[in-house]
């Protein structure tokens, strides 16, 4: 199984690559690069979960080991939350807002609806 996703993102690395090296996007290709780089981190996010979540595979590292992959992960995540505030900021400043919260009585229409 790791032999296997290791391939995999092996070859996404390719990609990624390819996309970064790629000059003259336009406003799509970039929306689609963001799109590609968004799922990439998503799948790897899924795939630590499923090992932290896995007390046999854990128990297969060290405390170092697990020592290393947090303080790893934490600079990492750190450093995507500050860009993520930033990013959310300058969208902020463009006028994007939060989704309106549905009425309370929409929401209580909704409760009493019957679907089969």
């Amino acid at each position: 199984m790791s032999e296997v996703w290791i391939r995999v993102s092996e070859k996404i690395l390719a990609q990624l690559k390819r996309l970064e090296e790629t000059t003259g996007k336009d406003r799509l290709e970039l929306v689609r690069s963001l799109r590609f780089v968004l799922s990439v981190l998503q799948r790897s996010l899924l795939g630590w979960t499923q090992w932290v979540n896995n007390p046999d595979i854990m128990t297969l590292f060290t405390q170092e080991d697990l020592k290393n992959m947090t303080e790893q992960l934490s600079e990492l995540t750190r450093s995507f939350v500050e860009y993520d505030i930033k990013i959310t900021s300058l969208g902020a400043k463009k006028g994007l807002k939060a989704p309106k919260k549905v009425a309370k009585k929409k929401r209580e229409e909704r409760t009493d609806r019957f679907y089969v």
